[in-house]
């Protein structure tokens, strides 16, 4: 019986882990890039403040421990999320 995959959208290909944002005092996020074509919403980034456009390649990043649901991803511009 295969095992179910994990709710924290982890197991994605390309997800990688890296340090989050400075005001997250050093935790670890889970890491994945959004490529144009699947890019179709509009979201506000946290670095910034301004919005990624559908279209838009981006950063999808959310917490390692406690990011286990979809509200706690958060959408950054790529520039954005390597100046964090």
């Amino acid at each position: 019986m295969p095992r179910p995959l994990p709710g924290d959208g982890a197991v994605y290909f390309g997800t990688r882990e890296q340090p989050g944002p400075s005001w997250s005092n050093g935790e670890i996020f889970l890491v994945r890039r959004i490529g144009s074509s699947a890019a179709a919403k509009y979201y506000v980034c946290p670095g910034c403040n301004q919005n990624i456009p559908p279209g838009v390649a981006h950063i999808v990043a959310w917490p390692k421990e406690h990011g286990h649901r979809v509200e706690d991803r958060r959408h950054w511009h790529s520039g954005c999320w390597q100046r964090r």
